[in-house]
């Protein structure tokens, strides 16, 4: 189950997809779908086909988006929340092997499309919680257990 939270540049990215989608793209495709079922025959109207799909596709897309922005809790920065781990943090972690990795702890839905974000409910970011700079986290999975230290953490103010 993943935790019901969003950063606030996330909710704003998701209601912004949810504006493109809903005002944008889907009047387009609208168009070109009943363009093309003027034409005749819709079973083998390639043009028809691909554009109905997309259709369902961004419905589907625009109903998740809407339940998204009426059950995602927004966690704003708190100064409360300096010189530990919590939600919306960057950190640096280092291992013991000298691998460095920096990340930002958002959640689950703003983890796509970025290779420096890591959800909430990843085991890395569990042993990381409430932790401060030179602590050291035991990061368990499926594969392995990994020992990292806490070598920075910041906030987007």
């Amino acid at each position: 189950m993943k935790t019901p939270l969003i950063t606030r540049r996330g909710m704003d990215d998701l209601k912004k997809e949810l504006d493109d989608l809903w005002r944008k793209e889907r009047p387009e495709v609208t168009k070109k779908v009943q363009w093309a079922a003027s034409l005749g025959d819709r079973s083998e109207n390639a043009d028809y086909q691909y554009n109905k799909k997309r259709l369902r596709e961004i419905d589907r897309r625009v109903r998740y988006l809407r339940k998204c922005v009426e059950t995602l809790k927004v966690v704003d920065y708190h100064e409360d929340q300096e010189g530990k781990v919590f939600f919306g943090a960057w950190v640096e972690v280092e291992s013991e092997q000298g691998d460095t990795l920096k990340f930002r702890i958002v959640g689950y839905d703003e983890i796509f499309n970025r290779k420096d974000y890591i959800s909430i409910d990843s085991p890395m970011a569990r042993a990381l919680l409430k932790k401060e700079v030179g602590d050291e986290a035991e990061v368990r999975t499926q594969v392995e257990t990994k020992f990292w230290y806490i070598n920075s953490i910041e906030y987007e103010k």
